[in-house]
Protein backbone atom coordinates (compact mmCIF):
# COMPACT_ATOMS: atom_id res chain seq x y z
CA UNK A 1 0.00 0.00 0.00
CA UNK A 2 3.19 2.27 0.95
CA UNK A 3 4.89 1.94 -2.36
CA UNK A 4 1.58 2.51 -4.43
CA UNK A 5 0.81 5.72 -2.47
CA UNK A 6 4.60 6.64 -3.37
CA UNK A 7 4.21 5.80 -6.70
CA UNK A 8 1.13 7.78 -7.41
CA UNK A 9 3.27 11.13 -5.85
CA UNK A 10 5.60 10.56 -7.77
CA UNK A 11 3.38 10.65 -10.67
CA UNK A 12 1.37 13.30 -9.51
CA UNK A 13 4.31 15.73 -8.92
CA UNK A 14 5.69 14.90 -12.70
CA UNK A 15 2.34 15.56 -13.81
CA UNK A 16 2.50 19.13 -12.05
CA UNK A 17 6.16 19.36 -13.00
CA UNK A 18 5.18 18.84 -16.88
CA UNK A 19 2.30 21.18 -17.02
CA UNK A 20 3.98 23.85 -15.02
CA UNK A 21 6.84 23.53 -17.39
CA UNK A 22 4.56 23.40 -20.44
CA UNK A 23 2.65 26.21 -19.18
CA UNK A 24 3.31 29.67 -21.14
CA UNK A 25 3.73 33.20 -19.27
CA UNK A 26 0.88 35.71 -20.00
CA UNK A 27 2.76 38.18 -21.53
CA UNK A 28 5.51 36.44 -22.97
CA UNK A 29 6.83 36.34 -26.87
CA UNK A 30 5.31 32.75 -27.10
CA UNK A 31 1.91 33.62 -25.55
CA UNK A 32 1.41 36.73 -27.85
CA UNK A 33 2.02 34.32 -30.58
CA UNK A 34 -0.92 32.30 -29.39
CA UNK A 35 -3.20 35.35 -28.88
CA UNK A 36 -2.24 37.22 -32.17
CA UNK A 37 -1.27 40.23 -30.17
CA UNK A 38 -0.03 43.41 -31.95
CA UNK A 39 1.81 46.05 -30.85
CA UNK A 40 -0.44 48.80 -30.22
CA UNK A 41 2.13 51.57 -30.98
CA UNK A 42 2.80 50.06 -34.17
CA UNK A 43 -0.53 50.04 -35.42
CA UNK A 44 -1.37 53.47 -34.32
CA UNK A 45 1.54 54.02 -36.73
CA UNK A 46 0.93 52.01 -39.47
CA UNK A 47 -2.02 51.40 -40.76
CA UNK A 48 -1.28 47.90 -42.22
CA UNK A 49 -0.30 46.86 -39.19
CA UNK A 50 -3.62 48.23 -37.43
CA UNK A 51 -5.42 45.74 -39.93
CA UNK A 52 -3.52 43.13 -38.91
CA UNK A 53 -4.42 44.28 -35.16
CA UNK A 54 -8.40 43.48 -35.68
CA UNK A 55 -8.03 40.68 -37.68
CA UNK A 56 -6.33 38.94 -34.39
CA UNK A 57 -8.67 40.46 -32.35
CA UNK A 58 -11.48 39.23 -34.11
CA UNK A 59 -10.00 35.68 -34.70
CA UNK A 60 -9.33 35.58 -30.41
CA UNK A 61 -13.03 36.53 -30.07
CA UNK A 62 -13.62 33.94 -32.23
CA UNK A 63 -11.67 31.08 -30.63
CA UNK A 64 -12.84 32.02 -27.28
CA UNK A 65 -9.53 33.60 -26.45
CA UNK A 66 -10.50 37.29 -25.63
CA UNK A 67 -7.79 38.81 -23.30
CA UNK A 68 -9.94 42.40 -22.93
CA UNK A 69 -7.06 44.54 -23.24
CA UNK A 70 -7.03 48.36 -21.83
CA UNK A 71 -10.52 47.82 -19.77
CA UNK A 72 -9.37 48.22 -16.41
CA UNK A 73 -9.04 51.86 -14.29
CA UNK A 74 -5.16 51.94 -15.45
CA UNK A 75 -7.01 52.53 -18.91
CA UNK A 76 -8.60 55.09 -17.62
CA UNK A 77 -6.02 57.18 -16.23
CA UNK A 78 -3.75 56.63 -19.25
CA UNK A 79 -6.72 58.18 -21.56
CA UNK A 80 -8.56 60.77 -19.17
CA UNK A 81 -6.31 63.67 -21.15
CA UNK A 82 -6.29 62.43 -24.62
CA UNK A 83 -7.00 59.72 -26.88
CA UNK A 84 -4.77 57.42 -30.08
CA UNK A 85 -7.84 55.36 -31.36
CA UNK A 86 -5.51 53.16 -33.63
CA UNK A 87 -8.66 52.05 -35.89
CA UNK A 88 -11.90 54.23 -36.97
CA UNK A 89 -14.92 51.97 -37.34
CA UNK A 90 -17.67 52.95 -39.53
CA UNK A 91 -20.45 50.89 -38.27
CA UNK A 92 -23.69 50.00 -37.97
CA UNK A 93 -25.51 50.73 -34.95
CA UNK A 94 -26.98 46.99 -34.30
CA UNK A 95 -26.66 45.99 -30.90
CA UNK A 96 -25.56 42.40 -31.94
CA UNK A 97 -22.29 44.05 -33.19
CA UNK A 98 -20.58 45.61 -30.15
CA UNK A 99 -16.92 46.68 -31.85
CA UNK A 100 -14.69 46.92 -29.05
CA UNK A 101 -15.78 43.17 -28.31
CA UNK A 102 -15.83 41.39 -31.81
CA UNK A 103 -12.03 42.84 -32.47
CA UNK A 104 -11.26 42.52 -28.62
CA UNK A 105 -10.25 46.12 -28.24
CA UNK A 106 -10.19 48.06 -25.27
CA UNK A 107 -10.14 51.82 -24.23
CA UNK A 108 -8.74 54.74 -26.77
CA UNK A 109 -8.45 51.84 -29.54
CA UNK A 110 -11.33 52.40 -32.03
CA UNK A 111 -12.67 55.79 -32.98
CA UNK A 112 -16.19 53.87 -33.70
CA UNK A 113 -19.04 55.99 -36.13
CA UNK A 114 -21.92 54.29 -35.85
CA UNK A 115 -25.82 54.61 -38.10
CA UNK A 116 -28.03 52.24 -39.56
CA UNK A 117 -26.93 50.10 -42.64
CA UNK A 118 -23.70 52.38 -41.40
CA UNK A 119 -24.73 54.82 -43.65
CA UNK A 120 -23.04 58.20 -43.99
CA UNK A 121 -23.50 61.62 -43.98
CA UNK A 122 -22.30 65.06 -43.46
CA UNK A 123 -21.95 64.53 -39.25
CA UNK A 124 -19.84 60.95 -39.86
CA UNK A 125 -18.15 62.31 -42.63
CA UNK A 126 -16.58 65.37 -40.32
CA UNK A 127 -16.36 62.86 -37.56
CA UNK A 128 -13.74 60.44 -39.43
CA UNK A 129 -12.06 63.58 -40.79
CA UNK A 130 -11.52 64.94 -36.91
CA UNK A 131 -9.83 61.45 -36.01
CA UNK A 132 -8.00 61.83 -39.34
CA UNK A 133 -6.32 65.26 -38.07
CA UNK A 134 -6.88 65.67 -35.14
CA UNK A 135 -6.45 62.11 -33.46
CA UNK A 136 -4.08 60.72 -36.32
CA UNK A 137 -6.06 57.79 -36.99
CA UNK A 138 -4.37 56.23 -40.36
CA UNK A 139 -7.54 53.34 -40.70
CA UNK A 140 -10.78 53.44 -41.49
CA UNK A 141 -12.64 50.09 -41.35
CA UNK A 142 -16.63 50.18 -42.53
CA UNK A 143 -18.33 47.62 -40.95
CA UNK A 144 -21.35 45.68 -42.14
CA UNK A 145 -22.75 42.62 -41.34
CA UNK A 146 -24.76 40.04 -41.94
CA UNK A 147 -28.46 40.24 -41.86
CA UNK A 148 -28.34 43.71 -41.21
CA UNK A 149 -32.41 45.10 -40.77
CA UNK A 150 -31.65 48.57 -42.73
CA UNK A 151 -30.49 46.77 -45.81
CA UNK A 152 -33.14 43.79 -45.58
CA UNK A 153 -35.77 47.41 -45.87
CA UNK A 154 -33.79 48.17 -49.13
CA UNK A 155 -34.20 45.28 -50.24
CA UNK A 156 -37.83 44.52 -49.74
CA UNK A 157 -38.77 48.70 -50.37
CA UNK A 158 -41.69 48.68 -48.42
CA UNK A 159 -44.23 51.80 -49.21
CA UNK A 160 -45.04 54.72 -46.91
CA UNK A 161 -41.45 54.48 -44.61
CA UNK A 162 -41.83 56.72 -41.83
CA UNK A 163 -39.83 59.75 -40.99
CA UNK A 164 -36.03 59.70 -41.76
CA UNK A 165 -36.05 55.99 -41.98
CA UNK A 166 -36.55 56.60 -45.85
CA UNK A 167 -33.42 58.44 -45.97
CA UNK A 168 -31.42 55.11 -45.16
CA UNK A 169 -33.14 52.94 -47.53
CA UNK A 170 -32.40 55.37 -50.41
CA UNK A 171 -28.81 55.28 -49.57
CA UNK A 172 -28.42 51.49 -49.67
CA UNK A 173 -30.76 51.15 -52.68
CA UNK A 174 -27.56 51.22 -55.17
CA UNK A 175 -26.16 48.31 -53.73
CA UNK A 176 -29.16 46.53 -53.90
CA UNK A 177 -29.41 46.60 -57.51
CA UNK A 178 -25.78 46.30 -58.40
CA UNK A 179 -26.01 43.04 -56.46
CA UNK A 180 -29.39 41.44 -57.37
CA UNK A 181 -27.86 39.24 -59.93
CA UNK A 182 -25.61 37.47 -57.48
CA UNK A 183 -26.19 34.18 -56.40
CA UNK A 184 -27.02 33.16 -52.84
CA UNK A 185 -28.70 35.44 -50.03
CA UNK A 186 -30.28 38.20 -51.69
CA UNK A 187 -29.71 40.60 -48.38
CA UNK A 188 -26.16 39.22 -47.46
CA UNK A 189 -25.23 39.91 -51.07
CA UNK A 190 -26.59 43.75 -50.65
CA UNK A 191 -24.85 43.48 -47.40
CA UNK A 192 -21.32 43.36 -48.53
CA UNK A 193 -22.02 45.06 -51.94
CA UNK A 194 -23.32 48.41 -49.64
CA UNK A 195 -20.20 48.49 -47.96
CA UNK A 196 -17.80 48.29 -50.72
CA UNK A 197 -19.95 50.99 -52.19
CA UNK A 198 -19.10 52.79 -49.06
CA UNK A 199 -15.88 52.26 -49.21
CA UNK A 200 -15.48 54.12 -52.64
CA UNK A 201 -17.24 56.93 -51.73
CA UNK A 202 -14.90 57.78 -48.67
CA UNK A 203 -12.29 57.02 -50.64
CA UNK A 204 -13.35 59.90 -53.03
CA UNK A 205 -14.35 62.22 -50.47
CA UNK A 206 -13.12 65.56 -50.66
CA UNK A 207 -11.62 67.52 -49.41
CA UNK A 208 -9.54 65.58 -46.55
CA UNK A 209 -10.27 61.79 -46.88
CA UNK A 210 -9.59 61.42 -50.98
CA UNK A 211 -6.39 63.03 -50.56
CA UNK A 212 -4.90 61.39 -47.24
CA UNK A 213 -5.89 58.07 -48.99
CA UNK A 214 -4.26 58.61 -52.20
CA UNK A 215 -1.23 59.83 -50.62
CA UNK A 216 -0.93 56.93 -48.97
CA UNK A 217 -1.01 58.16 -45.49
CA UNK A 218 -4.52 55.89 -44.82
CA UNK A 219 -6.03 53.00 -45.62
CA UNK A 220 -9.58 52.76 -46.17
CA UNK A 221 -10.90 49.16 -46.32
CA UNK A 222 -14.59 47.34 -46.04
CA UNK A 223 -15.55 44.06 -44.00
CA UNK A 224 -18.45 41.70 -42.89
CA UNK A 225 -19.32 40.62 -39.35
CA UNK A 226 -21.20 37.19 -39.12
CA UNK A 227 -23.40 37.40 -36.94
CA UNK A 228 -23.89 33.86 -36.45
CA UNK A 229 -20.52 32.88 -36.15
CA UNK A 230 -18.66 35.67 -34.53
CA UNK A 231 -16.06 36.10 -37.85
CA UNK A 232 -15.40 39.14 -39.31
CA UNK A 233 -14.25 38.75 -43.26
CA UNK A 234 -12.08 41.91 -44.83
CA UNK A 235 -13.43 42.07 -47.92
CA UNK A 236 -11.03 41.05 -50.84
CA UNK A 237 -11.81 43.29 -53.20
CA UNK A 238 -11.09 46.35 -50.67
CA UNK A 239 -7.51 45.18 -50.11
CA UNK A 240 -6.57 45.22 -53.46
CA UNK A 241 -4.05 47.84 -55.10
CA UNK A 242 -4.12 49.93 -52.06
CA UNK A 243 -1.50 53.13 -52.23
CA UNK A 244 1.70 52.36 -51.02
CA UNK A 245 2.96 53.73 -47.51
CA UNK A 246 4.13 56.81 -47.46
Amino acid sequence: MRILTFLLLITTFAFAQNRNKNKVEVGSPEWKKQHYVVDRDSAYADPRVALKKLQGGNKRFVEGKSIKPRQDYEAIKKTEFGQEPFAIIVGCSDSRVPNEVIFDQGLGDLFIIRTAGQVSAAASYGSMEFAVLKLKSKLIVVLGHTECGAVAAAVDRPEDVPGHIVTLINDIKPAVRKSAHFMGNVVNNAVRQNVIEQVKNLRDLDPILRKKYEAGEILIVGAVYDIHNGKVEFIEETLENLPKAK
